[in-house]
């Protein structure tokens, strides 16, 4: 691992107040937390990476659940100084921190700020009190509107989230919903279309028939509205489901997204470092409790550590790489490579997205169209089977 080469650092926090009904992610409800156990577990897990990985310069860092925001100042703080006392930040790091906009919550935007966070993500959802009942979410709109104006004040930097494609929704409805977004946040919002996951409550309604989401024209629809209203105002797409101003984008995702190392801290969470044999990725335990009797046995919570092919390694960072507008960029790509873009693929599978209108190759690289962008599973299983 080259010694002060970018890193960034994903810590996870796997506990919520309740579950939502859409939601598949390692998100758990315990009645009671042990704060100083977990804190120093945290802490623990980053000592033995930093041991493993070296002297690195952290870029961007990025706490992510579960809900983050129900973790004490201190011990946000505790985890920033332990980061910073391993590696060292950057002068101009990102630090973002997930949040929900409940009045609880967004009470400790100060002493998150005084804790080192300068980026805050806000997951308000929609901004309709029947489709938060809907959702499954602990907050008002007042509180979300209330919490993102909070935000503003606090952080140099704030997104929120959005869920749509949900059931009955028309596009009218959603242009508006999204025309109030913008009037909060002047940066960056994510728009994610409901999915119907397995193993969710949701799952379960659809399979019996009480849940109906939008079907594929509706869908799409949605999705072209999302692109249109948001660029108008200043907020293209740089990812499928992210829209920011120039220079507002989340940097820790794209460090992910296009490849850099990064170390995962924290139950479920996932790590890719570059070595001189390769890129060995890693994966912590998903429950809380075994992760943190690992860490407790093992100085660490991994479950599993493998070195993965130059083969697999790129299939990674197309999948990643092409959900964003600027797609597989040639210099980058080919230095991996070794290689041109165009040998990664077989003969002839990227013509065939070109000629179908949902690819462009050219002298920058590779990337999706706005059509291909409304098919990217598809596209994307097309171009790596």
């Amino acid at each position: 691992m080259t010694p002060g080469a970018p890193l960034a650092v994903y810590v996870h926090w796997p506990f919520c107040l309740a579950r939502c009904p859409y939601c598949d992610f390692n998100a758990h409800v315990r009645e009671t937390v042990d704060q100083e156990r977990w804190r120093t577990a945290l802490i623990e897990e980053i000592g033995h990476f930093a041991a493993e990985i070296g002297k690195r310069r952290v870029t961007t860092m990025f706490f992510g659940g579960g809900t983050p925001s129900l973790m004490p100042p201190a011990t946000v703080a505790a985890v920033i100084d332990a980061v910073a006392a391993s590696w060292g930040f950057d002068e101009d790091a990102e630090i973002t921190l997930e949040a929900n906009p409940t009045s609880v919550e967004a009470g400790r935007f100060a002493d998150l700020r005084r804790a080192g966070v300068n980026r805050v993500s806000l997951g308000v959802q929609a901004l309709d009190d029947g489709a938060l009942a809907f959702l499954g979410r602990g907050h008002s709109c007042a509180e979300a509107i209330s919490a993102v104006e909070l935000a503003a004040r606090h952080f140099p930097r704030h997104s929120l989230d959005l869920i749509y494609a949900r059931p009955d929704q028309t596009a009218a409805a959603w242009r508006d919903e999204l025309g109030r977004a913008l009037d909060l946040v002047d940066g960056h919002i994510s728009a994610y279309q409901l999915t119907v996951e397995k193993g969710t409550p949701f799952h379960g309604a659809w399979r019996r028939g009480e849940l109906r989401p939008p079907g594929d024209d509706d869908a799409v629809a949605l999705f072209e509205t999302t692109q249109e209203v948001l660029a108008a105002a200043g907020l293209p797409a740089y990812e499928i489901s992210n829209h920011a101003t120039p220079g507002a984008e989340c940097r820790h995702n794209l460090e992910v997204w296009r490849g850099n190392d990064y170390v995962g801290i924290g139950p479920g969470a996932h790590g890719r470092l570059t070595t001189e044999g390769g890129t060995i990725a890693h994966a912590q335990h998903r429950a809380p409790e075994a992760w943190l009797q690992a860490v407790a046995e093992n100085g660490h919570g991994t479950a599993q550590r493998q070195l993965i092919s130059p083969a697999e390694r790129f299939a990674e960072l197309a999948m990643t790489g092409l959900r964003l507008t600027v797609g597989l960029e040639r210099g980058p790509v080919e230095a991996f490579l070794g290689t041109r873009l165009e040998a990664a693929f077989e003969a002839g599978r990227i013509q065939r997205m070109v000629d179908g209108g949902f690819m462009v190759l050219d002298r920058a690289g590779l990337r999706t169209t706005p059509a291909g962008r409304t098919r990217l599973d598809a596209v994307l299983a097309a171009l790596l089977a």
